[in-house]
Parts: structure tokens; sequence; C-alpha cells
């Protein structure tokens, strides 16, 4: 089972003191050439007149664009150390047992607009960028990464199942490209009392889910059995594709 985790856009600032990042080693080098191509085209990015407007920042967040300028001087940290947002709180990786955190670093993929593909064991320092913003000289880079990411993310799920907390946005970079029926993307709806849920409690659940699976200890060989391990925990949909070749639907129901 691989488990295919977002970004966040809040991430924490950067430590007093430690190491860079190495580029030369994070996972997957396939993508270091593509990896150097959007990091240098965020630095200049970054340093231009109209940084706010190509990376779809207000200027209240001025201090993290120009941070970009140096990323490569900054500390590093952990990724899953890094992401803040509400999907990570619910991941909350530093709480996973001894067992869970060694099934995150097999299992686990962070897509990401900057780095591409990241394990949880790389080290990576805090940055500001969407993965809809136009870089300098490259424009969108989710197309950069659609000529990498299916087939790097269906060589890390090998022979297993493809669980995806992406939202479509970040799913333009890339689906592992495996038959539809080992690949699932996980949603979350408002539930059977009928109220409306926010995204933020949303993107919590999906990420409490991929905590339950990873705790679990259980490794699914089908969308049926993954329904049985979440349905532990919530009210479990699954849907097929309206499309042949697509990922399942998976949805989560809360009260």
């Amino acid at each position: 089972m691989l488990i295919v985790v977002p970004p966040s856009e809040t991430k924490r600032p950067p430590a007093t003191h430690g190491s860079p990042v190495d580029l030369e080693r994070l996972s997957f080098p396939e993508l270091r050439e593509t990896r150097r191509a959007v990091l240098d085209a965020l630095i200049v990015t970054s340093a231009g007149l109209d940084a706010f407007e190509r990376l779809l920042v207000r200027p209240t967040l001025a201090r993290e664009v120009a941070r970009n300028t140096h990323l490569l001087e900054l500390p590093a940290m952990p990724v899953l150390d890094l992401y803040t947002g509400p999907l990570h709180d619910g991941l909350d990786a530093a709480r996973l047992s001894h067992a869970g955190a060694e099934r995150a670093s097999r299992r686990v993929v962070v897509a990401s607009a900057l780095w591409g593909a990241l394990r949880p064991v790389d080290r990576i320092p805090p940055y500001r960028m969407h993965l809809c913003a136009h870089l300098r000289g490259l424009e969108r880079v989710e197309r950069r990464w659609r000529e990498h990411l299916p087939s790097l993310l269906a060589e890390a799920a090998g022979d297993g199942i493809v669980v995806d907390l992406r939202s479509p946005v970040y799913q333009a970079a890339g689906t592992a490209a495996v038959p539809g029926e080992r690949a699932v993307t996980l949603r979350v709806d408002q539930g059977p009392s009928g109220h409306r849920i926010g995204d933020v409690i949303a993107k919590r659940v999906r990420g409490e889910a991929a905590h339950h699976l990873l705790e679990s200890g259980a490794d699914p060989a089908g969308l049926q059995e993954l329904s049985e391990v979440l349905a532990e925990r919530w009210p479990v949909r699954l849907e097929p594709p309206d499309r042949r070749g697509k990922s399942w639907t998976m949805t989560l129901s809360i009260d």
C-alpha cells in the first residue's frame, strides 16, 4: 500500500541552526534535474517585482516570499515535521508509534509542487509555493511533474494499492499509473445527519485516516479490504470510477 499525501501551504519556520537541504540525498534521484529547474525558477520568481502575483500570495506573506530567495541556505527538517496544515495535523506523524513510523517511511510519499515527491526521511527547508504558481521560465509546474509522477508513484506502490489523499488540484501533477481497481481517492462528506462540514475538517479527517492505516498494521491487498480497515472508525462508501482506468473513490462519512 502506498499513501500519497499532499503538502501544506502552512509550514513551520526554519530552525535557528542546522544543515541545509542536500539535493543529492533526497529520495527519488530521478527527479533531481526537474527539482533543480523548479527550485531555480522559484528563487528567480521570488526576487521579482511581480512575485506576489506569480506566486498567488498576498503581500502580507512578503517575509515568506523573501525567504524563498535563499532556500538553499536555510536549515532543513524532516518533511512530515515541516508541514502544519489540517491534513498533517490529522496525520500527526510525531505521535505515530515506532511501528507506525516505520510503516510511514515505506508507505508514505508526499507530492510537492517544489520537490516533486518525497519520503518522510527527506529533510527540506520551509518554502512558499503553490502548484498553480506561474514561475519565470517554467510557468505552470504541474506539467513538468506529470512527466515523472505517474510512473514514479506506480513503481513506489509495487503490486500494492494506492491511497491518494490529494485534492483534484494537486492530483493534476500526476496520479499513479496503476490499474483503476488498485487506486482510490479518499474523500470526506457531511455524514448522515446532513450538516455541512468545512474543508479544514475534511482535510483533517483524511489525515486521521492515514494515521489509522499506518497504526493498524494492515496491508490491504484490495480496495474492499482497505474499506474494511477504515470502517473500523468511519462509515465508508466505495464507488467505482465513471470512466475505465480512473481511480475509485472512497468516501468517509462523519456525523
